[in-house]
C-alpha cells in the first residue's frame, strides 16, 4: 500500500465542486432510486444505497430529498433509470469512460456522443478504453479527517487497498468486494466520509498541454451539465500551470 503517491482526483476537475447545487442534487437523486431499486429500500440492509445517501449527506443534499428519493423507487409511476457506459477518447488523446443513468437511451446516446465529438474526441465500442482502467472501490474523506498518517494507519486496519492523498482530502481505494466493509470499519475509525462508490482508476495518466486543456475542460463541463451523465472517469492529468491559465 502507497501512502505517499500523490494522485489527481479523476473523479472532479477543479472548480468542479461550483456546479449547480441542483443539477448535482438531480444526479443524486437518481442515484439514491436506482439503489433503493436495486435492493430493500433501506440504507442499513442495502449497501449500494447507503453508500449513495453518505454521499448525498456529504454533499448537502437535505433529508427530504435523501427520503423522497428512495420513496419514488417503491412508485408505480416512479422513473425507471438504465445504468449505461460509454467510453471513447478526448482531446490529447486522454481515455474517457462516462456512466449515466438514463430514462431515454437514445436520448442520453445523442447528448454524449455530441458533446464528446463536439470537443476533439469520439467514442468507442465498449473495452475500448476500459482495459486501461481498475475496477476499484473508492472511499472519499476531507482534508481534515485527519493526517495522513492517521488516516494511513486506519485504512490499512480496515483492510484498503492503497491511500491516495492530496490538499483536497484523501482517496482510500478497495476492492469491488471490499468496498462497503472497510467503509464501515472507517466510520468507526474516522467517522463518516464524503462517499464510497465504485470507480475506474487509470493504470497510466496522460499529461495535458494547453494546447488540449481548454477543450478538454469544455468536454467535461458540457457532460457535467447533462442531466443524464453521472460521472466521467478518466487518465487526464492537467499541471497546475496550465489550470491557472485556464482560470
Amino acid at each position: 500500500m502507497a501512502g505517499h503517491s500523490k494522485f489527481k482526483n479523476i473523479m472532479h476537475r477543479k472548480g468542479a465542486q461550483d456546479k449547480k447545487r441542483a443539477a448535482s442534487f438531480s444526479k443524486l437523486s437518481r442515484e439514491i432510486t436506482v439503489a433503493a431499486k436495486s435492493g430493500i429500500p433501506d440504507p442499513a440492509m442495502n449497501a449500494r444505497l447507503r453508500a449513495a445517501v453518505l454521499t448525498a449527506r456529504a454533499s448537502g443534499m437535505p433529508k427530504d430529498n435523501i427520503e423522497r428519493a428512495i420513496n419514488n423507487a417503491s412508485r408505480a409511476d416512479g422513473e425507471n433509470y438504465e445504468e449505461i457506459r460509454y467510453e471513447g477518447f478526448g482531446p490529447g488523446g486522454v481515455s474517457l469512460i462516462i456512466e449515466a443513468l438514463t430514462d431515454n437511451r437514445n436520448r442520453t446516446a445523442t447528448n454524449v456522443r455530441t458533446a464528446v465529438s463536439k470537443n476533439g474526441g469520439n467514442l468507442g465500442a465498449g473495452g475500448s478504453v476500459s482495459h486501461g482502467f481498475d475496477r476499484l472501490g473508492l472511499i472519499s474523506y476531507p482534508a481534515n479527517a485527519g493526517d495522513l498518517e492517521t488516516v494511513f494507519e486506519a485504512a490499512l486496519d480496515a483492510g484498503a487497498e492503497d491511500v491516495t492523498s492530496d490538499e483536497d482530502g484523501h482517496q482510500i481505494w478497495t476492492s469491488v468486494e471490499t468496498l462497503h466493509p472497510v467503509a464501515k470499519a472507517l466510520e468507526a475509525a474516522l467517522g463518516e466520509g464524503e462517499g464510497a462508490k465504485l470507480a475506474w482508476r487509470p493504470q497510466v495518466m496522460v499529461t495535458v498541454g494547453e494546447s488540449d486543456a481548454a477543450t478538454l475542460m469544455k468536454l467535461l463541463d458540457m457532460l457535467d451539465e447533462d442531466d443524464d451523465v453521472q460521472q466521467v472517469w478518466g487518465n487526464y492529468d492537467v499541471p497546475d500551470e496550465v489550470m491557472e491559465k485556464l482560470d
